[in-house]
């Protein structure tokens, strides 16, 4: 979903703006020169309440597999957010940015979350395992410190 757009002013310095239902905020982007490959491209600054430019976050350039077009990739952090933005810039055919928000997926082992956690320090729930002999069960219960039960004799097998 387009949150907003950043374009090239005329001193050369691209400003935007982003907005949705709780965030309204002027950005701009600050070119970061380095000779690091893994560093950012641009520094992401928002104009604040008294009218200061604030860094709240960075963008990488990355480039998709099936074009091979460029595109700019980060995220927008501040402590008045309840969660950090998660944004995408794609360049369009007069320079500008559309601004695009993302909400992070995280992968999981379905199958390691659903099986059943082993827990030794309990004492094994009856049904579970080796069937065991009536009174093995019950002096493994008073062993256990659960007491005696009258239920086993309550009950005819």
């Amino acid at each position: 979903m387009n949150i907003g757009s950043i374009k090239q002013n005329d001193a050369g310095i691209h400003v935007g703006k982003i907005a949705t239902l709780t965030i309204a905020m002027t950005i701009a982007l600050r070119e970061v020169h380095s000779a690091n490959p893994k560093a950012p491209k641009y520094e992401v600054l928002a104009l604040s309440a008294s009218r200061a430019w604030v860094q709240v976050g960075a963008l990488f350039e990355l480039f998709s597999n099936g074009t091979g077009e460029a595109f700019l990739n980060g995220k927008i952090e501040d402590p008045s957010l309840a969660a950090p933005l998660y944004i995408s810039a794609f360049r369009q055919e007069d320079g500008s940015y559309n601004v695009v928000w993302s909400r992070p997926t995280r992968r999981r082992d379905l199958a390691s979350e659903m099986a059943p956690k082993a827990d030794d320090s309990l004492p094994p729930l009856p049904g579970d395992g080796a069937e065991t002999g009536a009174g093995e069960a019950s002096r493994e219960r008073t062993e256990a410190g659960l007491g005696q039960s009258s239920s086993e004799h309550a009950f005819a097998s």
